[in-house]
């Protein structure tokens, strides 16, 4: 019996994978050649999708972008046995673009079928689970501490200094641990695609997440706009309720963890963490003012760790290998591997896992081949739409938390969108107000009513009205937005805004034309 992975990632379903798998089975059925077709999780080479893969033994044999037309010939030519062919690419992981990479969250995405937990099992799954079964909490957590692992949610907090306050923090009954799966920011989709193809490590992180810090409830808050990655993820619930890796007695132990997913109403700022708290106790999404900090008082004012997906799916690796090899990757005190997203005007977007420390140009020229359009890249903003616009001559700074500080730029959830050389920065500006206007939560003034302020006075400057005394009031407008906002929502609003003045400002002096798009050379990814 011959097995063929096709994708069932969103991303590949979108450009015909569903209709690829069957067009598969029945040109098998058509030729009597036994073949078993397996929907596994996307590799992350977005623009090669669907890729189809072939286990043969040679390995796992890639052709791509497959589209229906391609099957029947793909199969004449030998597709289940490994034959060349124009889209045959080699043996999977010897793809440049895979090879080049340092797997450790995404490990298994691409790999298996995602919810199968046999197959997850025979990869290595459960070993972080059933050592943390053997562990004090104290100890749990000393190993995620030494591992350097910080939030990928984009504030980089310590995740063991987070736990230890979780697990010190008395209570009278519960703690939770709440996943925040609210992946919002344009040009990120790391989060989708870990849930949806490779559901059990996040819910393994999860539990171990619960043991180290006496939690026994867990929510995935999960945005709307992802159907699959929720429809996935409470099918892989159901199965590890079946197969006693949630409930009571966990894995035969006497450990409770209770899990459920939860689906917000498409508001970005719920992925900050507090008004995800408020929209998980069934009120509108509004910030809080904090301290209280979660860790001491979070949802329904217990104790509650929250964490990102890519946050927890790396715990249960740092547990079964030892914090040790996860400290070996990255720089200073940027440790372990990033999940890079890129996208917008590049010729291959996708994912992309290295360690902290390389740089824009590698991802952006090496990784990514340049700007789809052909032109030069002219930007590229990293860290979601707050993030900075950084010009192509920023591009060789490595990117860790400390570094990208350090020019005024954050790496946020790793997220890379690029620009051409026809982009207009200040209309990208304008973007990053209004943004801010149409996404505040409305509690505080600076980001509800400055954000608004904001778009019209870059609305002036490009129409040429009074334009430096309009510059010099965006300026202030900036550090008052910065000083007096209530969460980052607000205070990181400016960031993409300054960078676009900083290192674009002849784009805020251009004569006013007329019918410019607002898309700014991002093309499409």
């Amino acid at each position: 019996m011959t097995t063929v992975f096709v994708p069932i990632d969103s991303a590949a379903r979108s450009v015909g994978a569903d209709e690829v798998a069957e067009a598969i089975r029945r040109a098998a059925e058509a030729h009597e050649i036994p073949v078993t077709v397996v929907r596994n999780g996307s590799r992350g080479m977005l623009w090669l999708e669907p890729l189809v893969e072939v286990q043969t033994d040679r390995g796992r044999l890639a052709y791509g972008p497959v589209s229906v037309e391609d099957v029947e010939d793909l199969v004449r030519a030998g597709l289940f046995a490994g034959a060349d062919h124009r889209l045959y690419l080699g043996p999977t992981e010897e793809i440049p673009w895979l090879a080049r990479q340092s797997r450790y969250t995404f490990e298994l995405v691409g790999v298996l079928d995602p919810l199968s937990p046999e197959d997850y099992e025979a990869h290595g799954g459960l070993s972080g689970l059933r050592a943390a079964l053997t562990m004090a909490p104290e100890t749990i957590v000393e190993t995620v501490t030494e591992s350097g692992l910080r939030g990928r949610g984009g504030a980089g907090f310590p995740t063991g200094i987070k736990w230890e306050t979780v697990r010190t923090t008395p209570t009278e009954d519960v703690k939770f641990v709440c996943v925040n799966a609210d992946e919002g920011d344009s040009g990120t989709f790391a989060d989708r695609m870990l849930m949806e193809g490779s559901p059990f490590s996040l819910i393994e992180g999860i539990i171990i997440a619960g043991l180290a810090t006496g939690a026994t409830e867990g929510f995935v808050y999960v945005r709307s706009e992802y159907p699959d990655a929720i429809a996935t993820m409470r099918t892989a619930i159901e199965v590890a309720y079946l197969r006693g890796w949630l409930g009571s007695n966990i894995l035969g132990s006497p450990h409770r963890f209770e899990l459920t997913v939860r689906v917000g109403a498409g508001s970005y700022i719920c992925g900050e963490e507090t008004a995800m708290l408020e929209s998980l106790e069934g009120r509108r999404g509004m910030v809080r003012a904090k301290p209280p900090l979660p860790a001491h008082s979070g949802l329904f004012d217990r104790p509650t760790v929250i964490n990102n997906v890519l946050t927890l799916a790396s715990v249960p690796r740092i547990i079964a290998d030892g914090p040790a090899r996860y400290q070996s990757f990255g720089v200073g005190r940027s440790r372990g591997t990033q999940v890079f997203q890129i996208g917008g005007n590049v010729a291959h977007g996708g994912i992309v896992e290295l360690p902290f420390g390389v740089t824009l140009s590698t991802l952006v020229d090496d990784f990514g081949g340049g700007t789809r359009s052909g032109r030069s890249v002219r930007a590229a903003q990293v860290g979601g739409p707050l993030g900075a616009y950084l010009p192509s001559a920023a591009f060789d700074v490595p990117i860790d938390y400390e570094s990208f500080g350090a020019i005024d730029a954050m790496v946020g959830h790793g997220g890379v969108v690029v620009f051409d050389e026809t982009v207009d920065m200040a209309r990208q500006a304008r973007f990053a107000m209004e943004f801010c206007a149409e996404e505040s939560c409305g509690k505080c003034t600076p980001c509800r009513l400055g954000a608004v302020r904001g778009v019209e006075v870059i609305d002036r400057i490009i129409a040429g009205d009074q334009r430096e005394a309009n510059l010099e009031l965006l300026e202030d407008l900036c550090e008052v937005m910065v000083s007096g906002s209530l969460c980052a929502m607000g205070s990181l609003t400016p960031m993409p805004v300054r960078s676009a003045l900083h290192h674009f400002r002849d784009d805020f002096h251009r004569s006013p034309v007329v019918g410019v798009s607002d898309a700014g050379g991002q093309g499409t990814s």
